[in-house]
């Protein structure tokens, strides 16, 4: 899923440009003081790009850091490196700025503190994602200029192999621009077309949240109710008495994450939902369900066995009969990953680092209700049509559904989707994010647009693109 928070260096996330900023945004000097000189000295090695230099850089002056710099190296080649927008806060021994990625909109926060007495190592480096602040606000631009701009950011993104996917801006319900790069086969050399299907990662949230709220619509579910209301036969009966469906839906159940070594050494093997279930059913809550927000893959998982149970169908099938056909979305689906399907592109990665390769080894069986399956843009854009429409839920669930209700990073998480104000606009949707594959959907009802881009290629390959766009839309 693509989050506004940002990888702390600490502990660089798989999930999350030509910049277009006003002259304002002139670059700031460091304070020269101990710590401004420290701040200014691992900026410059990591955006240097050189990796020898940088772990000598760290061996120095931040020998904490020498283990992780491989995972700085590869965070400087997703980012292209930082630049100093804004000092906030400088005293001799500590420095906190504003800093923006040199290949997207995204700001950060950076803080480094250093030791009192020389020679002033560095003792901790923070940095994290935070909204673009309002006096770096980007100008919105009118359709046409955007238009050219963005086909002059993607021209260079996909020259410099660092998109490979779809992208399409529709007004009203109509296209305004759809376009395809890359490859969808390298080996084969396939390319990308507006019918190409790209795998989703967390967008398959949206499917989910809108399938349960169709049952609560029809009275078949209690969004208040514990899920052990339904699933009585939950292996952990204290999880299912306290953890409401609301509460799945909104990431606030405290039910945690299905990916780690249990996931890994059995990934081939979780073939249903069930069989989830099965491996995670017996674990205990990770906190107090309601007290706070923690994005959890297993609570949407347990939403799939609550929509089968409940519809008698399997959560394929619910989500094809009630959402994918009355939407008239053709090309969307979960099939298995050793089940052929010609439009289907290959997901290319480099997190294990080296060059990119296909993300067969990291794939589970089949998507789920929390993730995985596949869709091109022009059937997430019927699916947003098919939401504003009411087609899928009625206009008081369909508020419910996209309305957020609990902070969580840059925005509000409602159910299934997220609630973001992007540049002053106000846009729903979700992301997704994983090994070879990135996308995001932005349906933003204020002016009228949806974006959705697609990517087969490791995040922030799609979500650098839809933020580009959501940042520069028209205001009307």
């Amino acid at each position: 899923m693509k989050h506004s928070n940002y990888p702390t260096l600490a502990a660089i996330l798989f999930f999350a440009f030509l910049s277009m900023a006003p002259a304002c945004e002139a670059q700031t000097q460091f304070p020269d003081n101990p710590a401004g000189n420290q701040a200014k000295g691992w900026l410059d090695a990591f955006n240097a790009g050189d990796a020898e230099k940088y772990k000598e850089y760290v061996r120095n002056n931040f020998p904490a850091r020498e283990q992780r710099a491989d995972q700085d190296a590869r965070f400087r080649e997703m980012t292209g490196g930082f630049d100093l927008k804004k000092v906030e806060e400088s005293t001799p021994t500590k420095m906190v700025a504003l800093v923006q990625e040199r290949r997207s909109d995204q700001f950060a926060r950076l803080t480094i503190e250093v030791e009192a007495a020389e020679p002033h190592k560095i003792t901790r480096l923070g940095l994290n994602a935070i909204p673009r602040p309002p006096d770096f606000a980007v100008p919105h631009l009118s359709e046409s200029d955007l238009i050219v701009g963005l086909r002059k950011k993607l021209d260079e993104e996909a020259a410099a192999d660092r998109f490979s996917g779809a992208v399409l801006i529709a007004r009203n319900g109509k296209p305004v621009f759809a376009q395809a790069y890359g490859l969808a086969d390298r080996e084969k050399k396939t390319p990308n077309t507006l019918k190409t299907q790209f795998r989703l990662g967390s967008m398959n949230k949206m499917f989910t949240a809108v399938a349960t709220l169709q049952l609560v619509q029809r009275g078949k579910l209690d969004l208040k109710a514990p899920f052990g209301k339904y699933l009585t036969d939950y292996p952990n009966k204290d999880v299912a008495s306290k953890v409401t469906i609301e509460q799945l839906l909104s990431h606030t159940g405290g039910t945690g994450d299905i990916f780690g070594p249990e996931f890994n050494k059995r990934r081939l093997e979780l073939k249903t939902l069930s069989d989830y279930v099965g491996l995670y059913g017996g674990r205990a809550l990770e906190f107090e369900p309601g007290s706070r927000w923690q994005y959890s893959n297993y609570g949407f998982l347990l939403l799939g066995v609550l929509i089968e149970k409940v519809s008698g169908q399997s959560y394929y099938d619910y989500v094809r009969d009630h959402i994918y056909k009355p939407a008239g979305m053709t090309a969307t689906a979960s099939e298995p990953e050793d089940q052929t399907v010609s439009d289907r592109s290959i997901g290319y990665t480099k997190f294990d680092g080296g060059s990119l390769r296909p993300n067969t080894d990291t794939l589970p069986f089949r998507g789920t209700s929390a993730g995985g399956g596949y869709s091109t843009v022009e059937d997430l854009l019927r699916f947003a049509t098919a939401l504003q429409t009411h087609k899928l839920l009625n206009a008081q669930y369909t508020e419910m559904l996209t309305t957020g209700k609990v902070d969580a990073g840059g925005g509000k998480y409602a159910f299934g989707f997220q609630d973001v104000i992007f540049n002053g606009i106000r846009c729903f949707g979700h992301g997704g994010g994983a090994p070879g594959m990135n996308g995001g959907l932005q349906i933003c009802p204020g002016p009228g647009y949806v974006v959705a881009v697609l990517a087969n290629m490791d995040p922030p390959a799609a979500s650098r693109v839809a933020d580009f766009i959501t940042n520069r839309l028209p205001a009307k």
